[in-house]
């Protein structure tokens, strides 16, 4: 008898609202709340309702021999709850038949297990404690975001009491062997693995509607007869993709749900030789036919089912790396409204939507991607991520936190993030920074780079700075600045004059324009040598009328610590001038 082990992910992710550079310091209010909640209500009418009452019927009919497995991410289970309550009483019906299991997950759907292995446990402890609150189910067996296994993860789930763990059945892994039996981990032998046959469930997943395939259309009598056939050899057909595979991916009129209802007739007809069954009843039936060894993380994520789709190229590194350096800090404060941020930046699709990869894989990034280029969404995400550094470091500093406040000056010298970030800074961090000015601001050069987004990049050199802006994509502009040598003034003090330029795509001159005003020339002042000042000539775009406005070096008795510093002052103008004129209609 050959067991056919279904398992549906269900995961709806938190979208991003356009955070935009000059949102920082002034909303924290980070979701697209609309798109989230005409996404999660669509998904219900076309996969989640629909397909949940089939599977129970289906269920019902055959009297429990068809048997189904669902892992529901934390993210889905929040939207359920605001956006589709009936869709998550739907999913408990399916848990009172007893017929369906629920497996424990990393509740943000995370990449913890690639970097903090203390947040790895945190997610996934409160992932199963709220599969058990809302189906009454204690989870038994686990799966990894995106299907990611490596020996290093099995044997932290093993530690944490699950006895099943799913894994990509993935060729470079498994050699010669077959995905259609159950395996041991590597370094903890009791921890039992079911692979899945990513050719079979990709059959259904990708290539259902896909009227250029071989074998479409596809059948439920050809599909049986494949897993039933000798040619597919083994103890267990692993069969686990996206639920949205159903009505969503796949749409109501390919005839996938017919396909599905006629499904279990099809296998559980006499003489198939062929049983359902979920997760961790396969495991208990099956004895493991060999140890499978993953040094390095595997998924089941396009050709190379590697972890490339989410950390394979310098933006994506970089965002993460500035994430989970963060990890500690949000423990530290123990606030829920910084958890409640914290776990939803998690979620592995930011960092997918980053991705740079072509050919054959490029169609399904581009698919699931809201936004229009990688970079765009790294400009976006770290535009969020920027404005919540900022103000989880306020909350470590009105804590009284010396490593908050520590940490904060660290970031503020070497992150490259948006200008409005770093002169936002902690008063920590500012104090910081003067103390080290002469060897931090001498001979640095400065970038902000704008393409539907704002980001600071840095460099050593004027040669270097070029290199870096040049290996973006589609600069609308960006102004270069750079620090010379100290001036000593009669106080003795050391100021560092800024040069600056502002520079199109191309390195030459341009005029920075926001709205209905526009930056003429930004210049230094000729005044009195301890007291330099920098002016701004702003034109308004209607009027053509030059308003000129003096920025000092010092101001206040506040000296200027960085470019960021000036950069940020410049935008607070502009929009001051811009509330200004709001109350005329922009023509």
């Amino acid at each position: 008898m050959k067991t056919i082990c279904l398992y549906f992910q269900v995961h709806q992710p938190m979208r991003l609202r356009k955070y935009r550079f000059f949102d920082m310091g002034t909303s924290h209010n980070y979701l697209d709340d609309a798109a989230n909640r005409s996404i999660m209500q669509k998904v219900a009418r076309r996969c989640y309702l629909p397909m949940n009452a089939l599977l129970l019927k289906l269920i019902e009919e055959h009297k429990g021999a068809f048997r189904v497995t669902f892992s529901i991410s934390g993210p889905a289970i929040e939207q359920f709850r605001a956006y589709a309550p009936e869709v998550l009483e739907s999913f408990r019906k399916l848990a009172a038949t007893g017929h369906v299991e629920f497996l424990a997950e990393t509740y943000s759907h995370s990449l913890a297990s690639l970097i903090d292995m203390e947040e790895f446990r945190r997610e996934v402890t409160r992932h199963a404690g709220a599969i058990e609150t809302e189906f009454g189910q204690r989870p038994r067996a686990f799966r990894n975001t995106e299907l990611i296994y490596s020996d290093v993860i099995g044997a932290e789930v093993a530690a944490m009491g699950f006895k099943t763990m799913l894994a990509e059945g993935a060729r470079h892994v498994l050699g010669w062997k077959s995905p259609n039996y159950l395996y041991a981990g590597a370094l903890d032998q009791k921890l039992r693995l079911l692979l899945r046959n990513y050719k079979l469930s990709d059959d259904i997943a990708f290539r259902f509607s896909n009227r250029g395939w071989d074998e479409w259309p596809l059948t439920a009598e050809k599909y049986v007869g494949w897993l039933a056939d000798d040619s597919n050899p083994g103890e267990v057909v692993n069969l686990f993709m996206d639920y949205e595979t159903f009505g969503e991916h796949q749409w109501a009129d390919s005839g996938i749900f017919d396909f599905m209802a006629r499904l279990p007739d099809v296998a559980l007809a006499k003489g198939r030789g062929l049983e359902f069954a979920t997760v961790s009843e396969t495991a208990a039936k099956y004895q493991p036919v060999a140890i499978l060894h993953s040094p390095h993380a595997m998924s089941w994520a396009d050709e190379e089912r590697d972890v490339t789709a989410w950390l394979g190229n310098e933006l994506q590194d970089e965002a993460f790396s500035k994430l989970y350096a963060l990890g500690g800090k949000v423990r530290e404060v123990a606030n829920p409204d910084f958890d409640f941020v914290w776990s939803f930046l998690q979620n592995s699709d930011h960092f997918y939507y980053m991705a740079t990869k072509w050919l054959s894989d490029g169609d399904v990034h581009t698919y699931f991607n809201p936004y229009g280029s990688a970079y765009e969404a790294f400009i976006n995400y770290m535009n969020v991520l920027s404005d919540f550094t900022l103000e989880l470091d306020r909350a470590l500093e009105a804590r009284g936190s010396t490593t908050g406040a520590a940490v904060a000056a660290a970031t503020s010298e070497t992150a490259a993030v948006p200008a409005a970030a770093a002169a936002s800074a902690s008063a920590a961090a500012a104090t910081s920074a003067k103390k080290t000015k002469k060897a931090t601001m001498a001979d640095r050069y400065f970038a902000i780079i704008a393409n539907k987004g704002y980001m600071a990049i840095e460099a050593d050199s004027w040669e270097s700075l070029m290199e870096k802006t040049e290996s973006f994509s589609d600069i609308e502009m960006y102004g270069a600045f750079y620090f010379g040598e100290p001036y000593k003034t009669q106080y003795d003090k050391d100021y560092f004059w800024p040069k600056i330029q502002i520079l199109d795509a191309n390195n030459k001159p341009f005029t920075y324009q926001r709205g209905e005003f526009k930056v003429k020339h930004i210049y230094q002042d000729e005044g009195s040598y301890y007291h330099k000042g920098r002016e701004i000539k702003i034109e308004n775009c209607r009027t053509g009328e030059i308003k000129s406005i003096r920025t000092p070096y010092e101001k206040e008795g506040k000296q200027y610590v960085s470019v960021q510093d000036f950069y940020f002052e410049l935008t607070n103008i502009l929009d001051k001038l811009n509330q200004e004129a709001a109350v005329e209609s922009i023509k």
